[in-house]
């Protein structure tokens, strides 16, 4: 028989749901300051993350959701590329 594998789950900063951790999207801030997408999940600094739904994102971007995790203010532009990449990553899903 084999042993059932733990899947992680992490806490979505805008929707408050647990999901499994490969239907979120780690968003990073470095020691520098500089944020980022973390596909991997591995980037060290500081992480927030956003459920792979565009409806989230878009609800992130308008209320400036990501700003209190990552304890910096994230420009709109880092935003909208959030939302993009997103959105591309939930039609690849649907394939």
């Amino acid at each position: 028989m084999q042993k059932q594998r733990k899947i992680p789950m992490r806490k979505c900063v805008v929707s408050n749901e647990m999901k499994p951790k490969k239907e979120m999207i780690r968003v990073v801030k470095n020691k520098e300051g500089e944020l980022a997408i973390d596909p991997t999940g591995k980037m060290p600094g500081r992480g927030a993350y956003v459920s792979i739904d565009p409806v989230v994102a878009k609800k992130a971007m308008e209320k400036q959701l990501l700003n209190r995790p990552l304890e910096t203010k994230v420009p709109e532009a880092f935003y909208q590329e959030l939302l993009d990449y997103v959105t591309h990553q939930k039609a690849r899903m649907s394939l």
